[in-house]
């Protein structure tokens, strides 16, 4: 049995650039990595088979749906006689979230196949079956910290940055990704901006100035989508020793980020007594 952490994808920074020709939106975000995340496990050497659990397992939608299978099936179309086999998946980030969960067990069941079939971790179809998948995909390859350009398909070499104390919530709404876009009105070839051209500061306090200095640009729209979302910010932004606080993604999952572990952790038990209904968690970025 080969076991795979799928982390969350968390977007500190969106920009959204314009729109496609094609209808896809061209964005460009400084994407982390949290210390939470799903697991997804693979029993090799049988029919391609996925059986979900967990808290947010019901959730998922149909099987066939799944980007754990059709990444797995992206793989097989390229790797001649590839092993496939039994993938259960533990779902513990809510859906439709703004985390990237779906693209990160995707990118788990890339990883687990390359391991059972003894594929370098760079072989270049692992990337090629990742973005036939989906485009946030790529990037969750290998989870490590980078600049995230186009329909998610161009990164940047990793960023070595300082871990971030952080606390994610979700007031269990779940937003699509494609009705947010939507909103926001652009027609197809329209322009918004180029890319920044600013380094990623590599040290904590200049990291936090960076971050103060930018946004989500898919906020406006996701509140008008789910207004709850205005208030899980307000909720965050009022936390003691709150540095920053925005949405992630496309929402609804918002973060806020902290100097210690400790003030992440009594925030996070704060907001938890005061909002049982909502998914809350303190983690680490990074």
């Amino acid at each position: 049995m080969l076991v795979e952490f799928a982390p969350a994808k968390v977007n500190l920074t969106l920009r959204v650039l314009g729109r496609r020709a094609d209808g896809y939106h061209n964005i460009e975000s400084l994407v982390l990595f949290a210390r939470t995340g799903d697991r997804l496990t693979l029993a090799s050497g049988t029919p391609l088979e996925l059986k979900l659990r967990g808290p947010h397992g019901g959730a998922t939608g149909e099987l066939g749906d799944n980007l754990v299978v059709k990444a797995a099936q992206a793989l097989a179309g390229s790797v001649k006689e590839l092993k496939l086999g039994r993938f259960v998946l533990d779902k513990r980030l809510p859906v439709a979230a703004g985390l990237g969960g779906g693209s990160a067990d995707a990118a788990a069941a890339l990883r687990l196949l390359a391991r059972a079939n003894g594929l370098a971790p760079d072989d270049p179809r692992l990337l090629a079956s990742a973005c036939a998948t989906g485009a946030d995909i790529p990037v969750c390859l290998e989870a490590r910290s980078r600049i995230m350009r186009g329909i998610g398909d161009v990164l940047s070499a990793p960023l070595e940055l300082p871990p971030l104390a952080a606390v994610l919530v979700n007031p269990r709404m779940a937003v699509a990704t494609k009705d947010v876009f939507a909103k926001l009105g652009l027609s197809p070839g329209e322009t918004r901006g180029a890319y920044d051209a600013a380094a990623v500061p590599t040290g904590r306090g200049d990291l936090i100035g960076f971050l103060e200095d930018r946004s989500n640009e898919l906020e406006p729209a996701a509140i008008l989508l789910q207004p709850i979302i205005a208030e899980v910010l307000e909720s965050l932004r009022a936390l003691p020793r709150c540095r920053v606080s925005r949405m992630s993604g496309s929402g609804a999952t918002c973060f806020a980020l902290f100097d210690s572990h400790r003030a992440a952790a009594a925030s996070a038990r704060s907001l938890k007594a005061a909002h049982p209904a909502w998914w809350v968690r303190a983690t680490t970025f990074g």
